[in-house]
């Protein structure tokens, strides 16, 4: 039987590091986490080995446990495999969808639509882009839910954490202060129209063209996240993402 203990300190870290309170790379050591958590070091141990099993920690021999953390290498592996996943859930998002996921997945596009629009009239990145990105993420969970596969929205959502985790807590709040140059404006019309192409590829039942649609628009994502990581120092591997690149994480 699991110990409670065990559940207590697998809550208390994993929300302490999807939050960015310990960053990518941070040891986390038993002796400390112990009477910070206020339990002992055995059920310390077993919510790391959880949290390894989940992707969010990394555990060495003789180096003890730390917080997921990402060379370019692996997370393009991890991209590669997200873009598949996202792509195939698409296409049975077409296929298997109902009234209901239709209904979700439009009223995310539609605030959307209206969260750009003011966005690329105000330029009010700071109030603007936490619901965008809220929006973004409720439009794709309503995505993979159509797409009836239970374990594939597991894994898919694994990878959203593990993203998240790696991003670094700063990549949001930089994005939320940093003014958008027109080019930034003109990504996210672009942004826009990717989504309209796939609710309504999805709507109209066409399989095809929703995988198509999906397959650009992450794929899109990804290859502007690899360029900033690759022009990071080899030191700095592991530089935080900016929000439009972390947007699956929430």
């Amino acid at each position: 039987m699991k110990n409670v203990n065990s559940d207590i300190a697998y809550d208390y870290l994993r929300k302490r590091i999807l939050a960015g309170e310990y960053a990518p790379g941070e040891a986390l050591m038993t002796n400390v986490l112990a009477p910070e958590i206020g339990v002992s070091r055995t059920p310390i141990r077993d919510a790391l080995r959880q949290l390894e099993a989940d992707g969010l920690v990394t555990i060495q021999p003789r180096l003890g446990a730390s917080v997921k953390k990402m060379d370019l290498k692996t997370f393009r592996e991890s991209c590669e495999l997200r873009l598949a996943l996202e792509t195939h859930a698409a296409g049975l998002a077409a296929r298997n969808r109902t009234d209901i996921d239709v209904h979700e997945i439009g009223l995310a596009l539609e605030e959307m639509r209206r969260i750009t629009t003011e966005l690329i009239a105000t330029g009010n990145v700071a109030s603007l882009i936490p619901g965008l990105v809220r929006e973004d993420v409720r439009f794709h969970l309503a995505i993979i839910s159509a797409a009836k596969n239970d374990l594939m929205k597991k894994e898919i959502l694994r990878l959203h954490l593990v993203n998240r985790v790696v991003s670094g807590p700063a990549a949001l709040a930089q994005a939320n202060v940093q003014p958008e140059p027109p080019e930034d404006m003109d990504h996210r019309r672009d942004v826009l129209a990717s989504h309209e192409a796939i609710y309504q590829a999805i709507v109209a039942g066409r399989v095809v063209d929703a995988k198509r649609a999906m397959e650009l628009h992450i794929q899109d994502i990804i290859d502007r996240s690899i360029y900033r990581l690759a022009r990071a120092s080899a030191d700095d591997a592991t530089r935080e993402l900016s929000a439009e690149e972390a947007i699956y994480s929430a």
